[in-house]
């Protein structure tokens, strides 16, 4: 793959930026080799810390992103400055029409990101909304750009811009998409780097095959590692079932401490984590003093489950707390629900003859 050295030089500004900060001091010269329609474009890993270490690093990048520059951008309805990232982009050879954005950036209730889409005629053509949920952790969120005419992107924050990490780029392809009939079609973003896709919290109680699935919150809660700082459930069963699932998802979690599950007062053990590759720029490295081994933080939203001991359940009410994992400092859920199997008149299931 062809790609261009992009050398970031951001400043770090202490409290709000007076003029544009340019990332890239000229255009750079377009590579005399040019690449063949049928060779797919390279992604792109764009560092947008303003650290000192990422504004003495050079950083490579694919041939069509053209520039990154930073700068003032007005000032939000309340009044509060934002800052600017505009990353200018060419399209590629070949029939590549939407641009996968994915945003990394400390998800504050005061600092929303929004990305804009701009033509060559300076028209905004295309506003996201505000990115994040404002749960004061480290996340990541992602977005699908229609780049018919789109010349540059950028991403517009309160504040100095320091909220902001980094930004994946990658084109979509596209290709025939089948789905079962019987279940309800989902507006799903496929993640480059995991094949799980969100998980959907349904509004009522579903009951399919002898099988229960209730939604116990699909907001957004914030949790820590105490138990004062868990997210309480409660929820009500009429018979025993014989197998229990709790599900939810995770923003920034630790990866080696998943969040601890009680039931009833009883704690059960961490919940499975699935992970996604370990390319995947959303994982951060955490290196505390005296330790030999870094540890890693996923900075975005993963899939967590948890196999409930039936025995641990009890006909009425029930209670479920998830914890942040052990050296989590803050941590976020959402889309929680529990799946109860019983029993039904197709149930397939083996009956061995004891000793």
């Amino acid at each position: 793959m062809l790609s261009r050295i992009v050398a970031f030089a951001f400043l770090l500004c202490a409290t709000s930026l007076t003029q544009a900060q340019e990332a890239v001091r000229h255009s750079l010269p377009r590579p005399s080799i040019v690449p063949e329609i049928s060779t797919p474009p390279e992604s792109a890993w764009l560092d947008l810390r303003q650290n000192a270490a990422a504004r003495s690093t050079t950083q490579s990048a694919p041939n069509w992103v053209e520039a990154v520059t930073m700068g003032p951008g007005g000032s939000t309805a309340e009044g509060v400055a934002k800052s600017v990232f505009r990353i200018r982009v060419a399209h590629p050879p070949g029939d590549y029409s939407v641009l996968f954005f994915r945003l990394f950036f400390d998800d504050k209730s005061d600092a929303h990101p929004e990305l804009v889409a701009w033509d060559e005629s300076g028209t905004a053509v295309l506003r996201s909304g505000a990115l994040g949920s404002g749960v004061d952790v480290s996340s990541s969120d992602s977005v699908m750009i229609p780049m018919n005419g789109i010349s540059a992107v950028d991403i517009e924050v309160p504040g100095d811009g320091t909220t902001v990490r980094g930004a994946y780029l990658d084109w979509m392809t596209s290709s025939e998409v089948v789905r079962p009939l019987s279940n309800e079609v989902r507006d799903v973003i496929p993640q480059p780097f995991s094949e799980m896709p969100p998980l959907h919290a349904p509004n009522q109680d579903i009951e399919k095959f002898g099988t229960v699935t209730a939604t116990l919150a699909a907001d957004t809660i914030r949790i820590g590692p105490s138990m004062e700082q868990g997210a309480a459930f409660q929820f009500g069963i009429e018979a025993q079932p014989l197998l229990a699932l709790l599900t939810f998802e995770i923003a920034s979690p630790r990866v080696d401490a998943p969040p601890e599950i009680y039931i009833n007062g009883e704690n059960i053990g961490p919940a499975t984590l699935t992970l996604p590759e370990l390319a995947d720029p959303g994982y951060r490295g955490e290196m505390e003093s005296l330790a030999r081994q870094m540890r890693f933080q996923y900075t975005g939203w993963l899939r967590a489950q948890k196999i409930v001991p039936v025995n641990n359940l009890k006909v009425g009410t029930n209670d479920i707390i998830v914890m942040a994992g052990t050296g989590t400092s803050a941590s976020a859920i959402r889309g929680t629900q529990i799946q109860l199997k019983y029993l039904w008149e197709k149930s397939d299931y083996l009956l061995k003859a004891g000793r």
